[in-house]
């Protein structure tokens, strides 16, 4: 039997096993994927000090630093059900019930799907599936793509297949209606990108992002945006045209794209045909937290975090006994703040099962302030506000813990 289950291989299920491990902890960790890794077998990009950040090489660092520490990490297991039985949780998978007094839920995020008409068709993929055919399957999704919807995770994949040698021919925004909501806002998609100045993705958007924080100015610079848009890395980003369809018989042949307005409404008359045979569409991501809601465990929505997510301490509890949770499954942010937030679970685990001897709290406590540290350096914010969302978590942990002692001083 383990001390700790963790259910997700990526880079917060990993670094938290690698911590307890370290602590003297016997876990297992499981993941539906064939490899260990997540996300980052997706991940390849250029920082801002001028080192590259390879998702492959980390993962395989981290794998390798868990099974030196004998970590049991068993992938191609999926996990259906998590339930407490007297002080164990007991995690049943497609392989059977494992059973453990500590769970970390490690799960990661999902990508928001944002339906186009022709969305059916064999050629239109997700933003994350084109990362993941390319890096890690090392497949070429198509010779010539169109992506629908502009956000800091397109951006950041446009490169990838850029460096694979991929041409992608422009980036539009999908039809405004309610199914795409801000991402068809030409005003809102701007505004989320002028937080990603600083990766310098045209002279235009580094130089006027400082002035156009100011909403008078963003909306003259939506009005007089170029119509054949500005390029990022040599890809024009036309936040003035929409997807209405994506075209094809038996394949993608094309994508029916439209002007529109300041405000993202379609001008009747400019549609016109773009010929292409691969379509990603880029809708965002989410917390996968599924399987912290059939704990039981209460959620909050939280915007800032990218949605409904299970309430959570800085040093990564749940309000449920021996249930943690670490990495965007408590909001979406990059795989070095998944691995800080893993290692801080993984202490607070080791300090929940009485290990890690008297240096545990000052360890926790530099494991906190690591993820601060970790936060303000890094280089892609998915959520311009993710401060704000943390400080709101941890106020509602905070009056949640408050309540709690009160109530057990009215009983007692």
């Amino acid at each position: 039997m383990s001390d700790v289950i963790i259910i997700g291989a990526g880079p917060a299920g990993l670094a938290g096993a690698i911590a307890c491990a370290e602590n003297g902890l016997r876990v297992t960790v499981v993941d539906e994927f064939i490899k260990p890794g997540g996300r980052l077998l997706g991940q390849l990009h250029q920082e801002p000090s001028g080192d590259w950040w390879n998702g492959i090489k980390e993962a395989e660092r981290l794998h390798q630093n868990a099974m030196n520490l004998s970590v049991d990490i068993r992938c191609g297991v999926s996990v259906y059900n998590l339930e407490k039985c007297s002080q164990n949780w007991n995690v049943h998978t497609s392989i059977g019930t494992l059973t453990a007094p500590f769970v970390l839920i490690a799960t990661g995020a999902a990508e928001y799907p944002v339906p186009v008409p022709g969305w059916t068709l064999p050629g239109v993929m997700s933003i994350g599936a084109a990362q993941v055919m390319t890096n890690v399957h090392r497949v070429q999704v198509g010779k010539k793509g169109i992506i629908i919807g502009a956000n800091i995770l397109a951006f950041a994949i446009l490169n990838e297949l850029q460096l694979a040698g991929i041409n992608v021919e422009r980036i539009v925004l999908p039809e405004k209606n309610p199914n795409s909501q801000k991402a068809g806002e030409p005003e809102e998609v701007l505004k989320s990108l002028l937080h990603a100045s600083h990766l310098a993705p045209s002279p235009l958007l580094r130089f006027g992002s400082k002035f156009m924080k100011k909403d008078w100015i963003r909306k003259m610079g939506i009005n007089f945006y170029p119509k054949n848009g500005i390029k990022i890395n040599g890809t024009p980003l036309q936040l003035r045209k929409a997807a209405l369809e994506v075209i094809g018989k038996d394949q993608v042949e094309g994508v029916r794209i439209a002007d529109t307005d300041a405000n993202g409404k379609v001008i009747p008359g400019t549609e016109k045909i773009y010929e292409a045979d691969f379509v990603c569409i880029a809708g965002g991501l989410y917390p996968l937290a599924e399987l912290a809601a059939v704990t039981g465990c209460p959620f909050h929505y939280v915007p800032e975090l990218g949605g409904h997510v299970p309430s959570h301490s800085e040093t990564m509890e749940t309000p449920l006994d021996g249930l943690f949770v670490a990495g965007n499954i408590t909001g979406i942010e990059s795989g070095k703040i998944a691995m800080a937030q893993g290692i801080t679970a993984g202490l607070s685990i080791a300090k929940h099962a009485g290990k890690g001897k008297n240096n545990i709290n000052n360890k926790l406590q530099q494991a906190v302030q690591n993820i601060r540290t970790v936060r303000q350096n890094a280089a892609i914010q998915f959520n311009p506000d993710i401060d704000r969302g943390r400080s709101k978590m941890k106020q509602i942990w905070e009056d949640q813990h408050n309540n709690n002692n009160q109530t057990q001083e009215k009983i007692g």
